[in-house]
């Protein structure tokens, strides 16, 4: 559910008018940076992951990725984030759609060029539990997440993110507290085209469960101006993640 760094053009100033498509695909890990006001962007993606399990058939997950970003002003956009189609297959078959999550993004303020103060914001979220098990918890969760983008010298970003989720329960009802934490570097190979590394962390968000820890590696390619290219893949280093997990998509902003 969170997000992706694409670090290539460093933060630019809320009045600046808009650059190249930023997008928070592939990796999970999000930037401060919002759609510019009255437009919108779709970044919509497939996503194959795999999971052993011991003295079980291995669990295998498809999805079809979906994410709509409105911008509202220059510093806040609305967002909807969900997954249209899923599979799964193992020892639990299913198909239907998942659970959906409404968003905001804001941006506090911006980092600048040649100094250190990253951009700041903050985007809490709501999840909708509209997909029956096992695909969703058929439990609503909502959160907080803290966002900060340092512009580095040598085209580099890097990106951080940390927050907190409340994760809701059925055995017992109630909630559990979830930490966040991501950090996402991503470095300029040519004006459209940026590599990215990032590694999360997820606490147990079962009472009975691991925490998580994982690796990203991806690329995006912007193939004009308001369209963008996108893979990654992820695996597991610690706890319940999946042996790993293929991603790709396209982003596409409309408006402006």
């Amino acid at each position: 559910m969170f997000a992706g760094l694409l670090a290539s053009c460093g933060i630019a100033a809320a009045d600046e008018p808009p650059g190249l498509i930023e997008t928070d695909r592939p990796d999970l890990t999000n930037s401060v940076k919002t759609v510019p006001p009255g437009a919108f962007q779709i970044e919509t993606g497939v996503a194959y992951a795999r999971r052993r399990i011991a003295a079980s058939e291995p669990e295998r997950r498809l999805a079809l990725e979906a994410t709509l970003r409105v911008g509202l002003t220059d510093r806040l956009e609305v967002r909807l984030d969900g997954e249209p189609l899923v599979r799964l297959s193992g020892d639990q078959d299913d198909t239907g759609s998942g659970d959906v999550a409404l968003g905001l993004k804001y941006r506090f303020g911006d980092s600048r060029e040649g100094e250190w103060f990253p951009g700041v914001g903050v985007q809490p979220f709501v999840k909708l539990p509209v997909a029956s098990a096992p695909i969703g918890s058929e439990k609503p969760d909502f959160g907080l997440i803290a966002l900060a983008s340092f512009d580095l010298p040598w085209d580099l970003g890097l990106d951080l993110n940390a927050g907190m989720a409340a994760i809701g329960q059925s055995r017992p009802d109630g909630y559990l507290v979830q930490a966040l934490a991501s950090a996402s570097l991503g470095r300029a190979v040519t004006e459209r085209l940026s590599m990215l590394v990032e590694v999360f962390f997820a606490s147990a968000d079962q009472r009975d469960a691991r925490d998580k820890v994982g690796l990203t590696a991806g690329a995006v390619w912007r193939v004009a101006r308001l369209v963008a290219l996108d893979v990654a893949a992820v695996t597991s280093l610690a706890g319940p993640v999946p042996d790993y997990t293929l991603r790709a998509g396209v982003s596409l902003r409309f408006g402006r």
